[in-house]
């Protein structure tokens, strides 16, 4: 009897902390809609998507998005062409041809770089890579979108490389054996056998990386500068949306106003940005199987 009512405890207490957390990405997205609602009831939503100037501060407000958006993708698209094929490369060594006692070694000390502060990559970005790029292209500005998107790459790498080795480490050993049986070389076998069979932990884990760097905050507050313009160039100033929502934030921006409210509708356009991203990883995902099986 007694042992009943702990389990049926132990069940209640389960619940609560899953209802806990929808009840907090409830609460999380309540806030935005009423919020964005206010914002778009004195701003057309045709104005915000669509337009090309961002200055609600200003006396003459705009408040077209653009920019952010293409701040926010540029930054990240860089992070991920840093990440992705150095994360992917670094699973395919890991899992398949280090040897057990470097993979014990190598493994950890590449996720410490998951633990490093972000300011740290922030100044990181500003003091070190800047001036090592300037060398390179005389006409980077001080302030840029490559170095911060460099280094945000480098972040995220452990996150790629962690979890597409711990997909390919899941992937059944006998499909190993029945590639090299049939005459595969490691590398046939890595690339046709290994790789496709733990696809949907990959995309899980470029997916998730993706939403890492649009949402990151500290390194394109610090480095890439706050300057919304609506460019393709990574080396001029540029604002990100989660640097704009740290600038307003700061306080100097009374509350209930319009030009407050811009920070609930950009984290909205934001969240459904990342949340579109989890959409496409499930649907590759599910694909994939499908395909697969």
């Amino acid at each position: 009897m007694r042992a009943r009512r702990i389990e049926w405890l132990i069940e209640r207490l389960l619940f609560l902390c899953a209802a806990l957390s929808v009840l907090t990405t409830a609460g999380i997205i309540a806030v935005l809609a009423v919020e964005t609602f206010e914002f778009l009831r004195e701003v057309s939503i045709i104005e915000f998507l669509f337009g090309t100037e961002w200055t609600p501060l200003f006396a003459n407000a705009r408040f077209g998005v653009l920019p952010l958006v293409a701040g926010t993708l540029l930054v990240s698209a860089i992070a991920m062409i840093v990440a992705l094929p150095m994360g992917l490369l670094s699973a395919i060594y890991l899992s398949e041809y280090a040897d057990p006692n470097v993979r014990r070694v190598v493994k950890p000390v590449l996720e410490i770089l998951a633990g490093v502060p972000t300011v740290v990559y922030g100044y990181f970005a500003l003091l070190f890579v800047t001036p090592l790029l300037q060398r390179i292209f005389p006409q980077m500005a001080g302030f840029n979108a490559l170095s911060p998107g460099i280094v945000m790459g480098i972040m995220i790498l452990p996150l790629v490389s962690s979890m597409a080795e711990d997909a390919m480490r899941a992937v059944p050993r006998g499909l190993r054996e029945g590639a090299y049986a049939l005459g595969a070389t490691r590398m046939q076998t890595s690339l046709q056998v290994v790789v496709p069979a733990a696809f949907s932990g990959i995309t899980a884990a470029c997916i998730l990386a993706v939403s890492r760097a649009i949402g990151e905050t500290m390194i394109v507050a610090i480095a890439a500068g706050q300057q919304p313009r609506l460019t393709a160039s990574p080396f001029v100033p540029l604002e990100t949306m989660t640097a704009y929502i740290v600038q307003v934030s700061l306080g100097d921006t009374p509350q209930d106003t319009l030009e407050y409210r811009t920070i609930f509708a950009v984290g909205m356009l934001l969240f459904l940005m990342t949340f579109g991203l989890n959409l496409v990883s499930t649907w590759l995902r599910d694909r994939y199987r499908e395909e697969y099986t």
